[in-house]
């Protein structure tokens, strides 16, 4: 089976803006950017798709030209930065974020969730679809969402430590691709993961 995790294009914020939950539309000329990027990849037998709006919308657009009916899955959303969601990072204290950035995994944001509740979820997503018997082993499921989930979800299958995840460059409307061969729907154990794509970009920069 192959998971292919595709990252939301340039989303219409302030730059700057600490954004996660926050429900914030896609750039219209990079949704259609990414929109002709995914139209060059085979056509999945299944999509799965964050609720968030940046998200949402890439995945909706690709209905119309033959790609499966997505399904929400809140699992698949970004981090909750809980207070300081829409505000410039510069405004956050600056012993607060770097208490923060010192443990990313098991602090969380006030208000918000750790690092390591969003890579539980994904996984508990993953480990879901991957025992669906109605995907069959050959199956290709494409997956609309975030940074967060694309950084550490791969290290969640492949019982690798969390801490580094942030080190993992994921840009805006890109493709990281896994394939898994795990018989009976077990996801874990390192030989059973590859990572075939990392980053990689689907169309121009916007």
């Amino acid at each position: 089976m192959r998971l292919a995790l595709i990252r939301h294009p340039l989303p219409e914020i302030a730059p700057g803006t600490c954004y996660g939950r926050l429900d914030v539309p896609a750039h219209p000329p990079a949704l259609a950017a990414l929109v002709r990027g995914c139209l060059e990849l085979a056509r999945p037998q299944a999509v799965f798709t964050s609720p968030l709006a940046r998200c949402m919308a890439v995945a909706s657009t690709l209905t119309a030209h033959g790609w499966p009916e997505p399904s929400p899955d809140q699992r698949l959303a970004e981090l909750d930065f809980g207070e300081w969601e829409g505000r410039q990072w510069s405004e956050i204290g600056a012993a607060e974020l770097a208490a923060w950035r010192a443990n990313l995994v098991e602090l969380s944001p006030p208000g918000g969730e750790t690092v390591g509740a969003l890579a539980r979820r994904a996984l508990a997503w993953a480990q879901e679809t991957v025992a669906n018997p109605a995907f069959g082993p050959d199956a290709t499921i494409a997956i609309f969402t975030h940074a967060g989930v694309i950084q550490t979800l791969p290290r969640m299958l492949c019982e690798e430590p969390l801490e580094g995840f942030a080190g993992t460059r994921i840009d805006y409307a890109t493709l990281t691709e896994l394939h898994i061969a795990a018989p009976g729907g077990t996801v874990t154990g390192r030989r059973r993961i590859a990572v075939l794509t990392r980053n990689q970009p689907l169309g121009p920069a916007i």
